[in-house]
């Protein structure tokens, strides 16, 4: 047992560490493509190819709601006929709270108005922390 959560433990402070990585190499690969994409721009290259791999400039545009206006960007979005891009969605964590305070008002069970609307199920798994010293 204590093999397995010493294992555990190691596994998971590996992660974090990997995650973190993964975050830095982002950042790092988000910095060196705007470097190169400006001196594509400036020098007028729209590709190149090096080693083996083609290089080439790409645009792409995005768009996000405005935070205090999404209401009003969904109504807007069904009047005018594109009601198929907005999607209804509840956040998993909200739903699983809510379903367990549900449950518990309600003798742990289910209350029937949720029963085939919501798949529940419990994970059971070992937490990690440091102990007190």
């Amino acid at each position: 047992m204590f093999e397995l959560a010493d294992t555990l433990k190691e596994l998971k402070e590996a992660k974090k560490f990997a995650e973190q990585e993964v975050k830095d190499i982002n950042a790092k690969i988000d910095e060196v493509d705007y470097a190169l994409s400006e001196l594509m721009a400036e020098t007028e290259t729209q590709s190149f190819t090096r080693s083996g791999t083609m290089f080439y400039l790409t645009t792409t545009t995005r768009a996000s709601a405005v935070a205090e206006k999404k209401t009003e960007l969904y109504k807007s979005l069904k009047t005018n006929g594109y009601g198929d891009l907005v999607y209804e969605t509840v956040n998993a964590n909200s739903l699983s709270a809510f379903v367990k305070e549900q449950t518990s008002e309600n003798d742990d069970l289910l209350p029937d108005w949720l029963d085939g609307l919501v798949t529940v199920f419990e994970k059971t798994s070992v937490g990690v922390r440091k102990a007190a010293k």
